[in-house]
């Protein structure tokens, strides 16, 4: 009699126990169920909090990239409102250098002299999560910065963006000013800048003006770009064509895709046009004008490419957040079916000794 009830509780003990997972999933709370459920030492519960938290990472990472390309988009239409005045700029600023031919031209933006001083302006951003976006250009500034020491030129730091300044400001390097990057450039700032860069210049603090930005190339590229804006070259890339980056989807996903703008044409004045003013003086009135537009186009092809190594990063984020979940989940049920198989085998074992 005895051995009968003894089965007959071990029975309805691997009922239970077969029943036990399938309670673990119950809409309970999560804190309940992980009370309720312990098994193998504790180990099912910690996957399925691993699996949850790797499962929120993936969805912010997500959201991030949407944003990211929501930016993208706003960042475009920024580039294309601006092109017309740039153009226009660039053909009257062509058109004064042929009226002038071969003159001697005597502007001091246009001036070189002997370089004893350089001062480097890096544009980059304000935060991380971008991949290697902002230590690129930070490594550019640290080689040219080596270079123009050992060749015995001083060296003196403009910081456009949050991330290099604080880099800088713990290396034994002098940053004379600092601006915040933002994310949406405007005339505004691009004229703060470029007026302190050229009263430095005008007034003899620096000897020339050198910008380390980022060229955008790609979703997958931006390159690291050295351009000497001071003094200014008067056929130096006036002249030359455009390229347009946009970002488009296809078939479900990003895509860039590049136009080729065809190079800006010099306006013609007629020869017997008198000009209310000598063609040196507006010459000398328009280059701050084009200095500006330089540094505005600089700072939104920054903030592109900033956007774009955003976009990777968190996609590439998204992914790995989804395989580490599929291998934990993997995980998780061999950990739970080895547990229920464990289970059993201890009831059938003292069911059968029980019978003994």
């Amino acid at each position: 009699m005895a051995g009968k009830l003894v089965l007959a509780l071990a029975m309805l003990v691997a009922q239970a126990a077969a029943f036990a997972p399938t309670i673990a999933f119950a809409p309970a709370r999560v804190t309940d169920a992980r009370q309720k459920v312990v098994t193998m030492g504790g180990k099912e519960n910690e996957l399925r909090t691993r699996i949850a938290s790797v499962s929120n990472t993936q969805k912010i990472t997500t959201a991030m990239r949407l944003v990211a390309a929501a930016k993208v988009r706003r960042a475009q239409q920024a580039v294309l409102a601006t092109r017309p005045f740039s153009e226009t700029l660039q053909s009257v600023f062509g058109g004064l250098i042929e009226r002038l031919g071969n003159e001697d031209v005597d502007l001091p933006l246009l001036e070189s002299r002997e370089v004893k001083k350089v001062t480097l302006v890096i544009f980059s951003g304000d935060r991380g999560l971008c991949g290697g976006y902002n230590s690129y250009g930070i490594k550019k500034v640290e080689q040219r910065v080596k270079q123009l020491e050992s060749q015995g030129i001083d060296v003196e730091l403009v910081c456009v963006g949050k991330k290099p300044n604080l880099y800088f400001k713990r290396r034994e390097i002098n940053i004379v000013k600092f601006w915040e990057m933002g994310q949406a450039p405007n005339s505004e700032q691009a004229n703060e800048i470029s007026e302190f860069l050229l009263s430095s210049y005008l007034a003899g603090e620096t000897d020339s003006v050198e910008i380390i930005y980022t060229q955008f190339v790609s979703l997958i590229s931006s390159t690291p770009q050295i351009r000497t804006m001071l003094p200014l070259s008067p056929r130096e890339g006036l002249m030359e064509g455009d390229e347009l980056y946009q970002l488009t989807t296809k078939g479900g996903k990003f895509a860039v895709e590049k136009t080729e703008g065809e190079a800006v044409e010099a306006k013609q004045f007629p020869k017997d046009m008198i000009f209310e003013q000598d063609p040196l003086q507006i010459l000398n009135s328009i280059l701050p004008l084009y200095f500006n537009g330089q540094i505005l186009r600089m700072l939104q092809e920054c903030v592109a490419s900033e956007l774009a190594a955003r976009m990777t990063a968190m996609g590439a984020a998204s992914d790995n957040a989804k395989a580490l979940k599929k291998d934990l989940s993997q995980v998780y049920n061999r950990a739970r079916q080895a547990s229920v198989t464990a289970e059993i085998l201890e009831i059938s074992a003292g069911a059968a000794a029980a019978n003994e």
